[in-house]
């Protein structure tokens, strides 16, 4: 029985100890096999971690050599490329091959340009020309053996904003003080060309405004959609609010009105008023008083003069007291005309259908006139009347399916 007992329980040691040494063997297989599988996973991960290229434009330049400037004044696309070691058989060939898509004889004074090159031996030699015709986008000339161009939109980044003011000098100077944009001041000047005469801004008068900011690099270059604004002008309040009702953008008052009228209240952008419509003037010139049937609006030479409104060209010539001058007859009620132009648009002769605000000549000192400005004549029904307090005939009413919107 003892015999019996002993036996059983050296086969039972023996058969422990040969699980423990496999439990062990089995532990330290799945300790390795865990080992090695991290190993593995961290092999796995330094391998697929690749640094990205460095870009420019799109293009890898981790061996090219960047060289960033500006066109200087009367500078062409050969002047610069040359210096680049580029073959002036290359770049006449670039010239003409990449006129569709931009024309290098257009290259504007002040604009950036980027010039990528790669070293041969001892000289670096231009593989690409890249031009920013605007801040919005750049053309890309491709200058190795196959020579073409492309041409890419930057990304815009658009920020809604908002803020009021109110103006102690002027709209530009408020503006700026609020640290906004002065873009902003010809969109606002547009927003409520119809409702606020800019040139009698005062003291006091007060605005907000929402607005899209558009920004490229990091760099605000443009003022999207005015969204809204309220404007306070001679203790008037002005609503206006972004909305397109199918045929294209326009603004609206708090009760669904267009903001629109049949013309503008003035045919040039931010100036002042040097004279006004009088029965009884000294004339700088004649040197004796005489009545002056206009509105004189003081502008640089080569400022665009712009159509009040839609209408036809009747006349569009020189006289000798007139200088160049424009007529347009917007309907058979009203006309204006524009005197002393530097030079009168290209192709705006009598005949000639034109739009409200399109450009129709340029501010200059022709005809009777000591200084740059431009005289504008108001005509209703015939007689002469003043541009400043003649009532505005309204636009072409909202339609009825938008109001509620």
């Amino acid at each position: 029985m003892k015999h019996t007992y002993q036996k059983f329980f050296s086969k039972g040691l023996i058969s422990v100890l040969t699980l423990l040494l496999l439990v062990g063997i089995i532990g330290c297989k799945t300790d390795k096999t865990s080992e090695t599988a991290d190993s593995l996973n961290e092999l796995d991960t330094l391998v697929t971690v690749i640094p990205e290229p460095k870009l420019l434009y799109g293009i890898t330049i981790e061996s090219l050599e960047v060289y960033e400037s500006e066109i200087k004044r009367n500078q062409n696309l050969a002047d610069i490329l040359l210096k680049h070691n580029v073959e002036f058989k290359k770049i006449n060939e670039i010239a003409t091959r990449s006129k569709k898509v931009f024309d290098v004889r257009k290259l504007n004074y002040g604009r950036k340009y980027t010039i990528l090159a790669e070293k041969e031996d001892s000289l670096t030699k231009a593989t690409h020309f890249i031009y920013e015709p605007n801040p919005y986008e750049y053309v890309v000339y491709q200058l190795r053996d196959s020579v073409h161009a492309y041409k890419e939109n930057k990304e815009v980044v658009i920020v809604e904003k908002e803020f009021s003011a109110e103006i102690t000098s002027s709209m530009y100077e408020s503006i700026l003080a609020a640290d906004a944009s002065p873009l902003l001041v010809p969109k606002l000047v547009d927003v409520f060309a119809w409702q606020i005469d800019f040139f009698r801004i005062q003291k006091g008068d007060r605005f907000k405004v929402i607005y899209e900011e558009e920004s490229v690099d990091g760099k605000v270059v443009g003022i999207g959609k005015i969204k809204g604004s309220y404007f306070e002008h001679f203790n008037n309040s002005y609503y206006a609010v972004y909305y397109d009702q199918g045929g294209g953008t326009d603004y609206f008052d708090e009760e669904g009105n267009s903001m629109r009228k049949a013309f503008l209240r003035a045919p040039l952008d931010y100036t002042r008023i040097s004279s006004r419509y009088s029965g009884r003037r000294f004339h700088p010139v004649l040197k004796r008083y005489k009545s002056h049937l206009g509105t004189d609006y003081s502008a640089p030479k080569g400022t665009p003069i712009r159509s009040v409104g839609e209408g036809i060209i009747t006349e569009a010539r020189f006289k000798k007291y007139n200088g160049n001058y424009v007529k347009v007859r917007h309907n058979s009620t009203y006309s204006t005309q524009y005197l002393h132009m530097s030079k009168i648009a290209s192709g705006i002769k009598p005949g000639v259908k034109v739009k409200q605000g399109q450009t129709i000549g340029y501010v200059g000192k022709t005809g009777l006139a000591t200084g740059n400005h431009l005289c504008i004549r108001f005509w209703k029904s015939g007689k002469q009347v003043d541009a400043l307090r003649v009532e505005l005939p309204p636009s072409d009413p909202k339609s009825e399916e938008h109001r509620e919107a």
